[in-house]
């Protein structure tokens, strides 16, 4: 059996920030994360919204739970795409919506996505 085809966006936290600009995932859903090199340790959170860029809040599991990656400098972290179901819009948070960690320097992480 194949692999399903992959598609990659970039999102990008600014130095001294710590979330990013809202990215368009056209509804596709995440299934991998690969770590800028110089990740300041932190967890990863997200922001995410099924209709409007404008609408992005806090994502959370289906128990209140906000949802929590753990990430390291040059890994490449396999993510369940179920989570990720019925969101478009995205902006990936350094920290915990709570507790955000800001970068010292401009971070890239790249998302890798399900095609199919």
């Amino acid at each position: 059996m194949n692999p399903p085809p992959i598609a990659t966006m970039v999102a990008t936290i600014a130095s001294g920030g710590s979330l990013s600009a809202v990215i368009d995932t056209g509804g596709l859903p995440i299934c991998g994360i690969q770590m800028s090199a110089g990740w300041d340790a932190a967890a990863m959170t997200f922001q995410a919204a099924a209709d409007l860029p404008a609408n992005v809040a806090s994502l959370y599991d289906s128990s209140g739970i906000e949802v929590n990656v753990t990430v390291a400098a040059s890994t490449f972290i396999y993510i369940d795409p179920s989570i990720f179901a019925g969101v478009r819009y995205l902006k990936v948070r350094s920290g915990t919506a709570g507790t955000p960690v800001t970068q010292s320097a401009t971070r890239a992480i790249v998302l890798a996505l399900r095609t199919v």
